[in-house]
């Protein structure tokens, strides 16, 4: 499955947050996109998934516009993934995993035996069987973004979009849940995902996409495209960059 994003742009009223935004997406890879806050990464995300009108260029899912593929088509396409999800009533996570066949069935049906199934393969895919009958909101928020990432796999889509996956969870979350999304990566699946942490794209990306001012700064592998000098023009802060004892990349801030 892959997305073309050709020469993108977006604005809010006068304000320009995207400008001639261009890259494809390959099956089976992980590419970060890093930048600022206000660097335009969740309104690409949007514009990708058909949730706000392209002002210029276009958005292709496999050759065809994605605002002209009906909502249950492009949902067997393209999963998304927010940042964070507090649902008013306390689901439980085989529920949760259970909404992301929605587009399975039609509107006045209910799930089957056929989307148990699927839901519940989606938790065991991810490790989390056993959290099924626990209330979504009981868990850490380390096992709700796996839920999360289980609810998008339901719906059998092969491209995953996630926003900033990480932002809220501690170190050790944050590697484990990277860990199932690379088991992912290894099965053909397609992840684009946001993030504010160059160690994480040097560490899990294929590739990363760098955004500064609605632009693109830099488009490649993480060992070649991310430097010192990019990471100050994205964060304004100084750095280097280390290989560590295995030969890989380290970012440290100078101090």
């Amino acid at each position: 499955m892959s997305i073309t994003v050709n020469q993108l742009s977006f604005s809010y009223g006068g304000r320009r947050v995207l400008e001639r935004v261009s890259f494809q997406t390959r099956p089976g890879e992980l590419l970060c996109v890093l930048g600022a806050n206000g660097a335009g990464k969740s309104t690409l995300f949007h514009c990708m998934l058909g949730l706000q009108p392209v002002h210029a260029g276009e958005v292709l899912v496999q050759g065809a516009p994605v605002r002209s593929i009906k909502p249950p088509e492009l949902a067997r396409r393209i999963a998304y993934v927010p940042q964070s999800h507090a649902p008013v009533y306390n689901y439980t996570v085989l529920d949760m995993a259970l909404m992301g066949t929605a587009a399975q069935i039609n509107g006045l049906s209910s799930p089957g035996a056929a989307q148990m199934r699927t839901a519940e393969a989606a938790l065991n895919r991810l490790g989390i069987l056993h959290l099924r009958s626990r209330g979504y909101m009981k868990i850490s928020g380390g096992e709700r973004q796996l839920v999360m990432i289980a609810r998008a796999l339901a719906q059998e889509a092969q491209v995953l979009i996630m926003d900033e996956p990480t932002a809220n969870l501690d170190y050790g979350n944050q590697l484990r849940l990277f860990s199932r999304v690379k088991e992912l990566v290894k099965a053909g699946y397609t992840v684009i995902q946001s993030t504010h942490n160059p160690e994480q794209a040097l560490l899990f990306a294929d590739r990363i996409l760098a955004l500064r001012d609605g632009r693109i700064a830099a488009l490649g592998a993480p060992e070649a495209a991310i430097t010192a000098e990019l990471i100050k023009s994205l964060y304004g802060v100084p750095v280097r960059l280390r290989q560590n004892a295995e030969g890989r990349l380290r970012c440290e801030p100078i101090v």
